[in-house]
C-alpha cells in the first residue's frame, strides 16, 4: 500500500507555489489547501467590516466567528466566506495590499494555524503558504521552499493580473512583491522562513512542468 503524506510548499509572493501545489495535488489525488485564500478572506471580511488592520483583538474575534471554506471545482479551488462565494473578490488590490498586516497578528495566525492542521491531519493533503513546513505542517514527509526573482514574481502576477483586468505596472508590482516580502520575513509570529528541512526550489527559469515533476519525483520516493 502507498504512503499517504503530508506536502508542505512554502515561498515567498508570487513564487509558483499556488498553480504547483494545485497541480502536484492532482496528479497525486490529493487535498490541496491554498492557505493564502485563507488570509486573503479574513482580509476582505475586515475590509468590508471597517475593522482597523492593526487591531488584533478584532481581527482575531472576526476571524472566529467566521466560516472559511475551500472547495475544489474543474476551475480551481473556490473560496467560501460564511457560504458566501469571494474567490474572485479577494484577489483585488485592496486585500493584497493588506493582507500581509492581518497575516502579521499572532493571535491570528494561531486560530487560523489550528485549523489548517486540522484540514493536514489526515495526510494525503498539498498545502501551500508561508509557514506550512515551520509551523503547520511540522511532520510533513516532503517540505518545499520554492522562490524566483522578485522580476519574475512581478512578471507572473502581472500576467495574472491581466487575466483578472486589473491594471498594474511591472514596477508597482516588483514594489509591492518586495515590500510583501519584508513584511513576510520581518514579522514576530510564524515569519517567513525555510524550514531546515525543506529542500529549495528556484524557480525562475523553470516552467510549471518542470517544477512538477520535480515534487512528483521527490513525493514519489516518499510514499514509496
Amino acid at each position: 500500500m502507498t504512503k499517504q503524506i503530508q506536502i508542505a510548499i512554502d515561498g515567498p509572493a508570487a513564487a509558483g507555489k499556488s498553480t504547483i501545489a494545485k497541480k502536484a495535488a492532482e496528479l497525486l489525488g490529493y487535498t490541496y489547501v491554498d492557505t493564502g485564500a485563507m488570509y486573503r478572506a479574513i482580509t476582505y471580511k475586515a475590509i468590508k467590516s471597517n475593522i482597523d488592520m492593526q487591531d488584533e483583538d478584532k481581527l482575531t474575534n472576526l476571524l472566529k466567528e467566521t466560516s472559511i471554506e475551500l472547495k475544489p471545482s474543474p476551475e480551481g479551488q473556490r473560496v467560501f466566506l460564511d457560504n458566501q462565494e469571494v474567490t474572485e473578490e479577494i484577489r483585488s488590490k485592496e486585500v493584497t495590499a493588506s493582507v500581509s498586516l492581518v497575516a502579521a497578528h499572532a493571535e491570528l495566525r494561531e486560530e487560523m494555524v489550528r485549523r489548517q492542521v486540522e484540514m493536514g491531519k489526515n495526510g494525503s493533503v498539498v498545502m501551500d503558504g508561508r509557514d506550512i513546513g515551520t509551523s503547520v505542517l511540522t511532520n510533513a514527509e516532503l517540505k518545499i521552499f520554492m522562490s524566483a526573482s522578485v522580476e519574475e514574481r512581478a512578471k507572473r502576477r502581472l500576467s495574472e493580473n491581466k487575466k483578472r483586468g486589473i491594471h498594474s505596472s511591472l514596477e508597482e508590482l516588483m514594489y509591492d512583491i518586495e515590500l510583501r516580502d519584508k513584511l513576510d520575513s520581518e514579522r514576530e509570529a510564524s515569519p517567513l522562513v525555510q524550514a531546515e528541512d525543506a529542500i529549495f526550489i528556484d524557480t525562475t527559469s523553470l516552467t510549471i512542468d518542470e517544477v512538477s515533476e520535480k515534487i512528483m519525483k521527490l513525493a514519489k520516493e516518499r510514499m514509496a
